[in-house]
C-alpha cells in the first residue's frame, strides 16, 4: 500500500482545506480550492507543487482557487460529472463508482447531494480516509440547499457504512456550534457531552476538530443518529421514519 501525507489547515474564514501527498511519486491534491492564496502558501512551506485538484462541489467557496491554480501549476482538476456545467477548470469529470489515481493513491467516488444536486464525497480505501465537504461535518450536516431531506440522508447513510475506523475530512470548521446545537437534541448522551468538551477545549487552544471518524459520528452526531429512542421522544416523533425524524432535526438546526 502506498503511503499518504495529509497536511490540512484553515482558509478563509472557517474552510478546512487539505492537500494529500504521495511521497512514491511526488503527486500532490487539494481538496477543493476555497483560495489560491492560501494554497499556494501552504505548498510553498511544504515543498510541494500542485498536481491535481479534487472538486466536491459547485459553491465559491470550495472552487475559487481553481482557475488561478491551474494557470499557475498545470494541475488537472478532476470533479463532479452533475456539475460540470458550473465548475470552470474541470479536466475530468467523475461520478458515482468512479475511481481514479492521485500519484498511487486511489480515489473512489461516491455520489452524496443534498447540500448541492451533484455534490460527491472522494474516499481513498486504501487509507481509511474520507473527503465529505459539506454533506457531513464533526457533530452537524451540510444545509440542504439543492436536494431535499431525504436526499440528503441517503447520502450521509453512504458515508455512515464506510468501514467503522475510516478517518472523515470535512469542508468546514463548524464543530463548536454543531456540538452545542447536538447537545439540545440528545442532552443526555455522554459520548456527545464528553466530546462537546473536547472540541470546546481544542478549539479554545486553536486546534482543528478533524478528522473525525465514522464511529465516533454514529456515537455523537444527531444527524445520523434519528432512529434512538431518546431522540424521537424529546421531538415528539416517535412512529417517524428516520429521514423525517433527520428533517426535522435539520429545521431545527436552520433555525439555531
Amino acid at each position: 500500500m502506498s503511503r499518504l501525507d495529509i497536511h490540512q489547515f484553515i482558509s478563509r474564514s472557517d474552510n478546512f482545506a487539505v492537500l494529500i501527498h504521495d511521497p512514491e511519486t511526488g503527486a500532490i491534491a487539494s481538496i477543493d480550492a476555497p483560495d489560491a492564496a492560501d494554497i499556494r502558501r501552504e505548498l510553498a512551506a511544504k515543498g510541494w507543487k500542485l498536481s491535481h485538484i479534487l472538486v466536491t462541489h459547485h459553491h465559491a467557496d470550495h472552487t475559487d482557487g481553481i482557475l488561478p491554480l491551474k494557470s499557475e501549476t498545470g494541475c488537472k482538476v478532476i470533479g463532479p460529472k452533475a456539475e460540470a456545467s458550473r465548475i470552470q477548470g474541470l479536466d475530468q469529470l467523475v461520478a458515482e463508482g468512479d475511481t481514479f489515481k492521485v500519484g498511487n493513491i486511489q480515489v473512489d467516488v461516491i455520489d452524496t447531494p443534498g447540500h448541492t444536486a451533484g455534490h460527491i464525497s472522494l474516499v481513498l480505501p486504501d487509507h481509511k480516509t474520507a473527503f465529505v465537504a459539506d454533506t457531513l461535518f464533526v457533530m452537524g450536516c451540510g444545509r440542504i440547499i439543492e436536494g431535499n431531506p431525504e436526499m440528503m440522508w441517503n447520502s450521509l447513510q453512504k458515508i455512515a457504512r464506510l468501514p467503522k475506523d475510516t478517518d472523515l475530512y470535512c469542508g468546514h470548521e463548524y464543530t463548536v456550534a454543531n456540538a452545542k446545537f447536538a447537545l439540545a437534541i440528545e442532552p443526555n448522551n455522554q459520548k456527545l457531552v464528553e466530546r462537546a468538551a473536547q472540541v470546546t477545549a481544542m478549539r479554545a487552544r486553536n486546534a482543528l476538530t478533524q478528522p473525525t471518524r465514522v464511529d465516533i459520528e454514529l456515537e455523537t452526531n444527531p444527524f445520523l443518529r434519528p432512529h434512538v429512542p431518546a431522540i424521537r421522544e424529546r421531538l415528539g416523533m416517535k412512529d417517524k421514519k428516520d429521514w423525517e425524524v433527520f428533517a426535522e432535526i435539520r429545521e431545527r438546526k436552520n433555525r439555531s
